[in-house]
Formats: C-alpha cells, structure tokens, sequence
C-alpha cells in the first residue's frame, strides 16, 4: 500500500488547548512491527502525551496504541515508553528550555514521511482556566464575525 509523501495519522488537539506552544521539533520514533501496523489503521491515542528526558535520551510517554486483533491474546503493553530520534544538540537545547523555564515538553502530531512514521514534539506553558476562556471567546468572536460578513454579502 503505498502512501503518500506526507500525510497525517494524528493530531494532539488536546496540546494547543492546554498549553501555549513555541518551538516545534520533529523527531523519529522507536515502534515495533505490530505498532506500525496499528498506525496504518490509526488506531492511535495521543491525548495524554508528553516527552522527558532521562540520561540525554529523549521518550515518549502516555501514547496507546491499540494492537491488531491478531495480536489481542498475546501480553502487550500498549502505553509503553517510546524513544524519540534526536539529534544530540537537539535534546541539550531541549533539556536546558524546560529545566530553566520549568515548561513541559508535548507531542503535537503523528505523521508519516516518506517511508519513515514521524512526530512534531513542543515545547509548551500550561494554559490556565481563563486563558482558555479567552481562546473561546475569540474563537466565538471570530465565527460570529464571520457569519455577519456573509450575510451582509448576501443581502448587498
């Protein structure tokens, strides 16, 4: 089955509602052969997603993936910890951003290239309850005004 030169698996909506996010990195990932099976079938879940950072390794924590149903009986942990591909000055430039600004490191998509499955990693800041709010409001604003241009244009 061939694909296409980039296409998305999955997106971390959860991500850009709860945090506010800066620098994006795109890393490889360590899978299995069941794992890749699953994600040709997106059966993926990565809303509780997030990356630390253990002995100058980067890893991926709290995304399930779901095994094929060939697979269901045999003993598989489908949350496990996965590495991410990093270059080296990549995760330094990492660890130093979160350890002095005390930010949080999140997976933003999931994505295939080429041949290769990859993902977008961001650096982020807890939104808090009344920026959050304040997202809705403008997203609320801006449809409204939306909807007032289009029937203005209609109408004229």
């Amino acid at each position: 089955m061939p694909k296409q030169n980039s296409s998305v698996i999955v997106k971390n909506k959860t991500a850009s509602r709860n945090f506010i996010l800066s620098d994006s990195y795109q890393a490889g990932i360590v899978l299995e052969g069941w794992e890749v099976k699953s994600l040709r079938n997106n059966k993926v879940d990565v809303k509780d997603c997030y990356v630390t950072l253990k002995k100058g390794e980067a890893w991926l924590i709290g995304m399930k993936i779901d095994p094929p149903a060939s697979l269901k009986h045999e003993a598989i942990d489908s949350t496990r910890s996965r590495k991410l591909l990093l270059h080296k000055k990549e995760i330094k430039k990492l660890s130093e951003t979160i350890e002095q600004k005390s930010l949080t490191c999140v997976l933003t998509s999931l994505y295939w290239k080429e041949n290769h499955i990859k993902c977008d990693i961001s650096i982020g800041k807890g939104k808090k309850y009344r920026d959050q709010r304040q997202d809705i409001k403008k997203r609320d604003w801006e449809r409204d005004q939306g909807r007032i241009l289009k029937n203005s244009k209609l109408r004229g």
